[in-house]
């Protein structure tokens, strides 16, 4: 059930008023492997200055993406759209929770105007969850990508959506809008859900990414998991197991990282040979394209990505054809 929260008055002060009360859980120290440099350099300072001109939002900076400094350096952002404060309270994120304010009917045309001015040759676009909104922000979602795509037709668009629950067929809406790559994060294994991600279903999530690939076979779809929360091998094996049936084409794997001590605490820091293992597993089970290192994020890299997965695609379609 999403929860509404009004922080009209205690906005500036509580990022997290639902978790006030929560019992504090002890930061533990970051292993060596997973230890960034803080943001520095003139592509940072020019990427910032652009965002913030625009009035956009980035989820780089809304939740604390350890990648920031690398990603914004040179020139790579990923624009946070419908406002900076979501609707849902899940235990692992950073972004602001509250009521929203109004949708900024402008933002599309802005969001445009920055992916012309940073040069993009691939954007990657998200959002805050919109419970508020009859179609969950669906059509904003939607007017957002064609814009962009008319102020830049050469650049390739990535979309992260919330998971539109209950909204009827506003998925439909975004998927229509023919953005180039379809992400949305499973997160955690269906166990953990009710802990980590308590306003979202598992198997809605599932569905909705299969149903990008039922309606739009063309699209690219990508889902991401997070690990060190609790999760087993086993229970990571069965959601990879999952996606595939879903037809999701490529497959993110990092390490969550504890925003703060109300969130909720890793259960420990998985190592890069882990990582590594699970490289190979999804490779096996038939994914396109996977990223798995702790450092791993959904839009990391996501231009790089994107190119890997359109030569991945092109060399299946080759086997599948006979071509050498």
């Amino acid at each position: 059930m999403a929860t509404l929260i009004d922080t009209t008055k205690a906005k500036q002060t509580h990022r997290h008023p639902e978790k006030r009360n929560r019992e504090d859980s002890p930061i533990q120290r970051k292993p060596s492997w997973i230890r960034v440099k803080a943001p520095v350099g003139k592509g940072y300072l020019e990427t910032r200055a652009i965002v913030k001109e625009k009035g956009l939002f980035t989820v780089c900076e809304e939740a604390a993406c350890p990648n920031l400094g690398e990603c914004w350096d040179k020139k790579h952002a990923t624009l946070m759209i419908m406002g900076d404060t979501c609707t849902r309270a899940c235990a692992f994120c950073n972004v602001r929770t509250g009521k929203p304010a109004p949708l900024d009917p402008d933002e599309p045309q802005n969001a445009a105007r920055a992916v012309v001015e940073m040069g993009l040759r691939h954007v990657v676009v998200t959002s805050v969850d919109r419970d508020d909104l009859e179609d969950g922000g669906a059509a904003h979602f939607a007017k957002t990508v064609r814009a962009i795509r008319k102020a830049a037709p050469d650049t390739t668009i990535e979309i992260l959506t919330p998971d539109f629950l209950r909204k009827g067929n506003a998925a439909e809406i975004v998927i229509d809008a023919r953005p180039d790559v379809f992400n949305h994060n499973l997160e955690t294994v269906p166990r953990l859900y009710l802990s980590i991600r308590p306003g979202a279903r598992y198997f809605h999530s599932l569905r909705l990414l299969q149903s990008v690939k039922e309606r739009d076979p063309n699209q690219f779809t990508k889902s991401g998991l997070m690990v060190g929360l609790g999760e087993t091998r086993e229970e990571v094996m069965q959601v990879m197991d999952d996606m595939r049936s879903a037809n999701v084409d490529f497959i993110t794997i990092g390490q969550y990282l504890q925003p703060t001590r109300k969130h909720a605490r890793v259960d420990r820091f998985v190592t890069p040979e882990e990582f590594e293992n699970y490289e190979v597993l999804a490779r096996s089970k038939g994914f396109l394209m996977v990223s798995s290192s702790p450092l791993t994020r959904s839009s990391h890299h996501a231009g790089e990505d994107f190119a890997q997965l359109q030569q991945a695609r092109a060399r299946q379609e080759n086997k599948s054809s006979g071509k050498s």
